[in-house]
């Protein structure tokens, strides 16, 4: 499968999502938290909406994040969420509480809840259902493996894809799924999947998600050791990025919101 040249997307805010897995601390979580607020305040990419944030913090930081970030455009959401929202279910996170408290995402289905902690797909499946259901948007993650060539990791990822979107009703109707594709063979490396790579698979992704009438609006972003100028590599293929490590340094990340300025406004000068 050859990937052809990009076409411009729709006109639409780049989406960069942070999530801080269990990297920092409650305390220095709060830190990070307070600088992203002020970055959010001062940016034009963002204040001006043409970046759109979110984090994802550790369970415990989201009071303390959601309070630092108070006020500003950038959303909060949580890493997991049990498929239930009430029950014996000891140590799950219902997604009715993650709304309560000011949640507004959900991330299903990382490959390390997949490998460390045995989420199959039924469970990606069940838990996607219960994000949608208490109006959480899923970020949705999918990703091949081992590394292949980009038609086998298209067809991999895509299947993924369908898996956990095949227990939603006929009659359903998604405002909002974000995808963000992780090969797994890419994640805690030094460099990111080459650009043709994820173009390819990530066309597929598209093809898939435009042919689902239940599926409003999707955005896929493109996770796996992103950094600052993987964005301006992937431009006109990905809707943004879904960043790990390398924006837990609020300095990279406001390197990574002047390369989105650049890319969504072209009269803007990086700084």
């Amino acid at each position: 499968m050859t990937e052809p040249a990009p076409a411009p997307l729709p006109h639409a805010p780049i989406v960069l999502g942070v999530s801080l897995k269990l990297y920092l601390d409650v305390e220095n979580t709060v830190q990070w938290s307070k600088a992203v607020s002020e970055l959010a305040r001062t940016h034009p990419a963002v204040e001006q909406g043409r970046v759109r944030l979110f984090v994802l913090p550790s369970l415990p930081a989201l009071p303390g994040v959601r309070d630092a970030l108070a006020g500003t455009p950038v959303g909060v959401g949580a890493q997991d969420l049990f498929w239930e929202d009430r029950g014996a279910f000891t140590g799950a996170i219902s997604g009715a509480d993650l709304k309560a408290i000011g949640c507004a995402y959900a991330e299903v289905g990382h490959a390390e809840r997949r490998g460390l902690f045995g989420d199959d797909d039924e469970a990606v499946r069940r838990k996607l259902a219960a994000a949608l259901r208490n109006g959480l948007t899923p970020i949705l993650c999918v990703g091949e493996t081992t590394k292949s060539d980009p038609t086998a990791a298209a067809v991999e990822t895509a299947k993924e894809l369908a898996s956990a979107i095949a227990g939603l009703p006929p009659s359903a109707s998604v405002h909002e799924l974000i995808v963000a594709y992780e090969p797994r063979w890419a994640i805690g490396q030094a460099e990111p999947a080459a650009a043709e790579h994820v173009g390819v698979v990530i066309l597929e992704l598209r093809r898939r998600l435009e042919a689902d009438s239940r599926i409003r609006s999707a955005s896929i972003l493109y996770g796996g050791s992103a950094q600052p100028g993987t964005l301006s590599t992937l431009a006109g293929r990905v809707n943004g990025l879904f960043l790990g490590r390398f924006a837990h340094d609020p300095g990279r990340l406001a390197l990574i919101l002047d390369e989105a300025d650049a890319l969504s406004n072209p009269e803007v000068s990086t700084r």
